[in-house]
């Protein structure tokens, strides 16, 4: 990436330090307690008000991503379906956050049999897991926040984490619906990550690297991976959408069926979490296919549009692929979607490998 970065972890440290050092310790060595003021100077305190500034940075941002995201879905939706969508503010925008303000503000009740802490512990869990994926996408070479070198496996074996919270939250509810959503859910899900990580080890042998910044620029010299790898790209896609449980692949939370899923006990503000949870993944997934297959922030008059309208662009984009997938197709039953994972989009996945492996060795790419 650029050496001329906007380096947020370099800058909270630089803003933490202004905040404890020259205002916080500077007043109360005015004031003489010169032995609290030396411990709001501290490295250790540094290091956690630091960290707890940009998990609230990375929240803000997450949030005023995910209630877009809920808007465009409702707008685009409601255009599908012959109406007009969310009217409350301008272009209904204010809705989401009066359906916000609503969820947040319910009661809490925690079911009479429940396991309690890992019952109030499972949203925690899932939104953190999913708020730290924001951390591991770049937006572009001057705006990240992890530039490692293995940030593509980073950003997967987050995503594995999920299946199991899933499954905790539906035992931990001790009842048989949520048992039986979060078997579901988790089993959907591990149907179909092993064509995603192939599909993913497709663009990895192509460009030799698991960093979002060397794929990027690789797709920036060459052509956006979605061309050669078109079936990779489909059945990334296809899988992303199931990994997020976006309809028609939501099953384990039909309302029909199983009414909430795995979440059926969770109310209030844990439920209100649990959705914003589902964005915040959706968005994610959105991210990674613009960032493997879509050139990222690689867009024309770069000295005109910035990259990170751009890659933000390409993530709405395919977002809104999403939702018209949901307003045109049924649900798909459950035995359907695990044989759509292990039956038909693994083998093309396969194929999808072979076909980074001969574009390789041949020497086209």
């Amino acid at each position: 990436m650029s050496s001329v970065s906007i380096d947020l972890w370099g800058g909270m440290d630089a803003l933490t330090n202004w905040l404890m050092d020259d205002v916080l310790g500077a007043f109360f060595n005015w004031l003489g307690l010169h032995g609290f003021a030396d411990f709001l100077m501290s490295d250790t305190l540094g290091t956690v008000i630091m960290l707890l500034l940009i998990g609230i940075f990375v929240f803000i941002v997450g949030f005023l991503v995910d209630i877009t995201m809920i808007w465009q879905e409702r707008k685009m939706l409601g255009r599908l379906m012959d109406r007009r969508g969310t009217m409350v503010g301008p272009l209904g925008y204010f809705q989401n956050i009066a359906d916000g303000l609503k969820t947040f503000l319910k009661e809490t009740i925690i079911p009479e049999n429940a396991d309690e802490g890992v019952f109030n512990l499972v949203p925690v869990l899932y939104i953190g897991t999913s708020v730290l994926l924001l951390g591991t996408l770049p937006l572009s070479t001057q705006w990240y926040m992890s530039n490692s070198e293995l940030g593509v496996l980073l950003t997967f074996a987050i995503f594995c984490i999920a299946p199991f919270v899933i499954l905790l939250g539906g035992w931990a509810s001790k009842n048989k619906y949520t048992l039986i959503g979060g078997m579901r859910a988790a089993a959907q899900i591990i149907s179909y990550e092993i064509p995603l990580f192939l599909a993913v080890v497709s663009v990895i042998i192509l460009t030799g690297s698991m960093n979002y910044g060397d794929i990027v620029a690789w797709q920036q010299a060459n052509m956006w991976l979605g061309i050669p790898l078109i079936i990779g790209f489909i059945v990334f896609f296809i899988g992303i959408t199931a990994e997020a449980e976006r309809v028609p692949f939501d099953l384990p939370e039909a309302e029909a069926e199983l009414v909430e899923g795995w979440g059926t006990e969770y109310g209030g503000f844990r439920f209100g979490l649990m959705m914003l949870t589902d964005y915040f993944r959706g968005y994610a997934g959105c991210a990674v296919v613009a960032l493997l297959f879509l050139g990222g922030w690689d867009g024309p008059f770069p000295n005109i549009i910035p990259e990170e309208v751009w890659f933000l662009l390409k993530a709405f984009i395919v977002f809104a692929v999403m939702i018209w997938v949901r307003g045109a197709l049924p649900r798909v039953r459950t035995d359907q979607i695990l044989s759509i994972g292990w039956k038909r989009l693994l083998p093309l996945a396969a194929i999808n490998v072979f076909i980074a492996i001969a574009l390789k060795a041949t020497g086209v790419f």
